[in-house]
């Protein structure tokens, strides 16, 4: 029975973290208020997430996407994905970012990945409003039961932050960077660090072996 692997977005596949770029650009006020209460874990996502993408007018949504296409992926992600490709191991990505900014970087590299779940806009009214089809248990994105959704009992995590913590402390095996570590170290659970995805390709390499 093969692996499947989930993803994060935001600071994980990208370099710096598309969303809080977006609203810190697109609702300043709102994320200088409510990114800490994320972040020390005050505040629920669904909470933060909903109140600071309803701060953005839909105005300007167009902007958003077109910003997208300025982020940098990480290094080494396509060679990761030529080497899931030789070992037949799919990989979902799973954002609480906003799904067109993910589309929208990854461009073609959209085909090579098994799914995309990531948080939709509605922009028909003045302002956008956020929501997902795994919207629950405090997340905007519940990765845990995206996860339950492919139904494979042998998968790895990738992530970076806040989102990813709840999937973090599930996984039997999780490769984090950036305050995800912090997370873990601070509860004692083991995981592999990375800063490329030439590294978490190179230590699978090893595990596979």
């Amino acid at each position: 029975m093969s692996p499947i692997i989930f993803c994060d977005f935001d600071g994980t596949i990208t370099l710096e973290d598309t969303f809080v770029s977006t609203v810190e650009r697109f609702a300043p006020e709102a994320a200088s208020r409510i990114l800490p209460q994320i972040y020390s874990l005050s505040l629920s996502l669904q909470e933060g997430v909903h109140q600071m993408l309803e701060a953005i007018p839909s105005a300007c949504y167009p902007e958003i996407i077109k910003l997208a296409h300025t982020y940098e992926i990480r290094p080494g992600f396509v060679e990761l994905l030529d080497f899931l490709d030789e070992h037949h191991v799919p990989l979902v990505v799973v954002s609480g970012g906003v799904q067109g900014v993910v589309e929208g970087v990854l461009g073609d590299l959209s085909q090579r990945v098994r799914g995309i779940h990531a948080v939709k806009l509605q922009t028909h009214g003045t302002y956008c409003f956020p929501y997902s089809d795994f919207e629950g248990e405090g997340e905007m994105v519940n990765k845990l039961a995206v996860i339950e959704h492919y139904g494979e009992p042998d998968w790895i995590l990738i992530g970076d932050s806040v989102t990813d913590l709840k999937a973090a402390l599930a996984a039997p095996r999780v490769f984090a960077r950036d305050r995800l570590c912090r997370y873990l170290a601070e509860r004692g659970v083991t995981y592999d660090s990375f800063e490329t995805f030439t590294q978490v390709r190179d230590r699978l390499s090893q595990v596979w072996r």
